[in-house]
């Protein structure tokens, strides 16, 4: 506080007037990751390997059919992003993607933005460390795309 807004009568706003966004800790969002791995990226990669692929061998002689099997799982987590704020994963552990400007769910753009950049951070695993050091444990990927993850009351 300013001696001059005290002295004028101005009211001013405290540290507790604040509102408090409910960041979620770092050991569900993990736990989300590896949920949705399981329940989206495994079954995606059983079918491209064996059904349109034909074999593990095949599957890991073409680098298209690795790459692409990446892209269609980046697309199925924006759209769930996007549309509900929540992956599976998400939804098990009460977390939600939102918007760091307008506090709504991402648009799908910026949520396939946002996985694009976590591939980044996560090759780069300093993006992924990045969030043991901030108060609000965000990420790279959700500090370049203007995202943050929440937890939901339940």
């Amino acid at each position: 506080m300013r001696w001059r807004d005290i002295k004028q009568g101005k009211k001013v706003k405290k540290e507790e007037d604040k509102p408090t966004i409910p960041y979620a800790p770092i050991p569900p969002k993990i736990k989300a990751f590896l949920t949705d791995m399981f329940m989206i990226m495994m079954p995606l990669a059983y079918i491209v390997t064996y059904l349109i692929m034909g074999s593990k061998e095949s599957m890991q002689a073409s680098l298209i059919a690795r790459n692409s099997l990446w892209i269609v799982y980046g697309i199925i987590l924006s759209l769930f992003w996007s549309f509900k704020g929540q992956s599976p994963g998400y939804k098990a552990y009460n977390l939600k993607v939102i918007d760091a400007k307008t506090g709504e769910k991402p648009s799908f753009f910026r949520a396939f933005f946002r996985y694009l950049l976590f591939v980044i951070s996560a090759t780069t695993i300093i993006g992924e460390l990045i969030a043991f050091f901030r108060e609000d444990k965000k990420t790279l990927h959700d500090i370049l795309s203007g995202t943050y993850v929440i937890r939901l009351k339940r």
